[in-house]
């Protein structure tokens, strides 16, 4: 029997305190008299079990799912907002909420980090928060914003050699990323309706236009949202991969490329799953995320994606439990070096 894991989970729930000290922070970027201290947030390990035990908790067990990926609310991260020092500040407190999380509810959430992005600044700065979060965090992966400046696109591809720094520890730790814009402050791109998914789109465009791979071999990337525009135009982007002269897809591409499950309808599912390779689809929900609402159609909530694919008529038994824990295991290879601990541990404890 598979575990269900969940690879795309953020805290959109998270106590009411942080998004208020989130705010003080912001107002003190203008005035400085008011920037509030990181030691200023207070936050009980009670009121983060309620915020877990009535939200993602309870519809995991609802749902049927056993462990969740857990970072930082994605549009909370605003790169756009302040310098490197506020971004850097906001990062770590909301890196630690997700680590504490864990550690109230290790069976259930594994930590994934947000990274201290800032429009223009050096991604290499990020690095102290990404050690601090792998070495004593336990975090399986990281979510790098191809785009800091919030839909106005002013960092270069994800090909540029601005980037390795990010790169270069990713494989020492042997870490994907998940590509995940934030906020967007550019009224043409609703953040979830139109920001997310081009950015999904445009990530996996730069990345057939660049060679990346040739340099980072075992550098994995997860393309969230069912990568966007990508499963419904495969055709273009093997077309456009064809006329750049690129290899085909499925060896320039998907030994390094992944999607997940976070579409919101049968059809979707299905066709991601037609065109997609199974080797290259991860479960996931985004719970409590972006779309939150029941569908009219089918009476239940839009994202309780786990219905889909038990429902695939396309999908083996075996296509399921590739998708609903192997590829992610072995996506996330600090996971599996987790739940194997577990089950080790487990077991000892079972014998002795």
């Amino acid at each position: 029997m598979s575990l269900i894991i969940d690879c795309h989970g953020h805290y959109t729930t998270a106590p009411k305190a942080l998004e208020n000290w989130r705010n003080q922070q912001i107002a003190g970027i203008k005035d400085p008299s008011v920037m509030p201290r990181a030691s200023d947030l207070k936050i009980s390990d009670d009121e983060l079990r309620e915020s877990i035990e009535s939200n993602q908790l309870r519809l995991m067990k609802e749902r049927g799912s056993d462990i969740t990926l857990f970072s930082p609310r994605a549009s909370f991260m605003a790169h756009h907002i302040g310098d490197f020092n506020v971004s850097s500040t906001w990062a770590a407190i909301c890196n630690e909420l997700c680590f504490r999380v864990s550690k109230l509810f290790p069976d259930n959430f594994v930590p994934v980090a947000m990274l201290p992005q800032s429009p223009g600044v050096d991604p290499k700065t990020c690095i102290p928060e990404l050690e601090k979060c792998v070495r004593e965090y336990g975090n399986v992966g990281i979510n790098l914003n191809p785009d800091p400046s919030g839909g106005h696109w002013t960092s270069p591809p994800l090909t540029d050699r601005l980037w390795y720094p990010i790169y270069e520890k990713m494989v020492e730790h042997d870490l994907p990323a998940m590509i995940h814009v934030s906020t967007s402050c550019n009224p043409a791109f609703h953040t979830t309706g139109a920001h997310y998914l081009n950015a999904d789109t445009t990530a996996f465009m730069q990345l057939i236009q660049g060679d990346l791979f040739k340099d980072f071999p075992t550098l994995r990337f997860l393309i969230p949202h069912g990568g966007g525009a990508v499963p419904y135009h495969w055709g273009r982007f093997r077309g456009l991969a064809q006329e750049m002269k690129r290899p085909l897809l499925k060896d320039h591409l998907l030994n390094n490329v992944f999607f997940d499950t976070c579409v919101y309808h049968q059809p979707g599912i299905d066709l991601l799953n037609t065109v997609i390779p199974v080797k290259n689809v991860l479960f996931a929900s985004e719970m409590i995320g972006a779309v939150r609402g029941i569908d009219p159609e089918s009476g239940h909530y839009y994202d309780d994606t786990k219905r889909y694919i038990e429902a695939s008529k396309i999908l083996s038994a075996d296509d399921k439990h590739a998708i609903y824990e192997g590829n992610v295991r072995r996506v996330f290879p600090l996971l599996d070096k987790q739940l194997k601990q577990r089950t080790a541990l487990g077991t000892a404890r079972t014998s002795s």
